[in-house]
């Protein structure tokens, strides 16, 4: 009988052994009541959940982990979260129960409300965050992101986040402000991304910009980027900065963004532009919307710049933005073992409508041509774009079509092929001492000036003239090109060009 008992024993201590195990490789569970948590309580139930977001400092999330915030309620304090999840069990941080999201609030003076730190394999969605201090403060963020001395980290993922209200200066070289901040950086271990997705979130009235990379790595010379960034399905709204900047980053892709209304809140020395990528190789931006940038100089939708290799921008819809559609650049000035340059840029079936509108005038003059090219890049291919250019806003609006011009060096190899530009004033090409452009089988339709020679040049469209009949702006004439997307978990619709209309348009165009 004893002996009986004693197996008894061993079998129930085995059973509740392995119901622990599978309990602890499940995860464990953190729960945060803005309204009716207590920090005295363990945290582990709605019932006895948390109230301050700095229970869960020091706290080291596993594989499996979840941190959930309950909606409806409001947070004061600052979230940081360190998570290693796998690629089976993630760490989650969400929300829980019904109604609007959770929102977090930063104390005055803080650079951010939420840190991810050192972490692989986290996700974190469905919050509200903000970060209004009683002034404006250099570096402060919404959420920032960091990874340093920590080597690789993977599978981060921003999903679903409304960022609003944050008060950064809108200075760049103090340090300016966003919504989302990432960074790697680290001497001892080099630290960099792989595969992390910034997605379906919203970011409003986030000073200087919204969604921007801080690098320890962009030099060439000490060069470890981040690896296959996605950045897709965002709203970026009341911005006055630059919208997407990724830096130090490699097969980054940009899709089905949009930003707009810009406010013109940025000081007359500031340069900012919608999306572009900065000391990036193999970088995608498509399917997009920028329109209304106010910046004081740039301020176009998208740009290709400076220590960047074979950046692509298709597909986009750029409107109204005063500086133009597209601004392709690098300095001569720039150390090479720092910098190569910009080489390999591919601007293809976008379409831009009233674009180049700078009402205000820059060190450079009233200066907006709708494709800016400065400084020496090369290798630049500009193909099947439409470029639709209304009338002026004011006679001395400058609207040159394109302008290859000096930054420490002119522009070499530009090629222009098949493009549709449509002026509704007369306009100029301005080339200066770019070297080796070629012109070849672009639609000039209105009065041009500087146009090289252009052997397979056609002055007119019946295709076009009837998208002219129907509309001159051409923002309705050119709809049937476009899509419209939902985008920002539900918040709103964006409008992006149709790869196959825009294809078959041109196609038409050449019968």
């Amino acid at each position: 009988m004893k002996k009986y008992l004693l197996y008894v024993l061993y079998a129930v201590s085995f059973l509740l052994f392995i119901g622990c195990q599978r309990n602890e490789s499940a995860g464990k569970n953190y729960y945060l009541d803005g309204v009716n948590g207590d920090d005295t309580q363990d945290g582990r139930t709605p019932a006895t959940a948390w109230r301050s977001p700095e229970k869960l400092k020091g706290i080291e999330l596993q594989a499996g982990d979840s941190v959930l915030f309950k909606r409806s309620t409001t947070f004061t304090g600052i979230l940081e979260v360190t998570g290693n999840g796998t690629s089976g069990k993630p760490v989650v941080v969400d929300a829980y129960g019904g109604g609007a999201k959770s929102c977090i609030s930063a104390p005055d003076h803080s650079l951010y409300t939420v840190l991810v730190k050192n972490s692989s394999y986290l996700t974190l969605q469905n919050l509200d965050v903000v970060n209004q201090g009683s002034e404006s403060m250099p570096w402060r963020c919404g959420v920032k992101v960091s990874a340093d001395n920590y080597g690789v980290s993977r599978n981060i993922t921003l999903n679903a986040l409304n960022i609003h209200d944050v008060n950064g200066s809108r200075v760049k070289q103090e340090g300016g402000g966003s919504g989302i901040l990432i960074e790697n950086k680290g001497e001892q271990i080099l630290s960099s991304f792989d595969n992390l997705i910034i997605e379906n979130c919203v970011i409003r009235r986030c000073e200087r910009n919204a969604i921007i990379w801080s690098s320890a790595y962009w030099s060439r010379d000490k060069w470890n980027p981040s690896t296959n960034t996605i950045v897709r399905r965002n709203l970026i709204e009341e911005v006055p900065g630059d919208g997407i900047v990724p830096i130090g980053c490699v097969n980054a892709v940009i899709e089905y963004n949009l930003m707009r209304n810009c406010p013109a809140t940025l000081p007359d020395t500031e340069a900012a532009a919608g999306f572009w990528p900065w000391s990036c190789d193999n970088t995608i931006l498509q399917f997009n919307e920028v329109s209304d940038h106010k910046a004081p100089w740039d301020a176009q939708g998208f740009d290709s710049d400076y220590n960047c290799t074979n950046t692509t921008i298709r597909y986009n819809y750029s409107h109204d933005n005063e500086g133009g559609f597209v601004l392709i650049c690098n300095s001569g000035s720039t150390d090479p073992a720092m910098s190569i340059g910009n080489e390999g840029t591919v601007v293809c079936y976008n379409i831009s409508i009233n674009d180049a509108t700078r009402l205000q005038e820059t060190p450079s003059g009233y200066i907006s041509p709708t494709i800016y090219i400065l400084g020496p890049s090369k290798n630049t291919l500009v193909n099947n774009n439409i470029l639709h250019v209304n009338r002026k806003p004011e006679a001395w609006v400058d609207r040159s079509i394109i302008t290859a011009d000096s930054w420490d060096g002119y522009a070499d190899q530009t090629t222009f092929k098949d493009n549709l530009f449509y002026v509704a004033q007369p306009t100029e090409v301005r080339l200066y001492e770019s070297t080796n452009n070629l012109f070849t089988g672009n639609y000039y339709l209105g009065r041009f000036t500087g146009v090289p020679e252009d052997k397979e040049a056609r002055r007119r469209s019946a295709v076009y003239r009837d998208i002219l009949n129907q509309d001159p702006e051409g923002f309705n004439s050119l709809a049937s090109l476009m899509n419209k997307v939902t985008i920002a978990d539900g918040e709103t619709e964006m409008v992006t060009v149709n790869k196959e209309a825009i294809h078959a348009f041109f196609e038409k165009l050449d019968e």
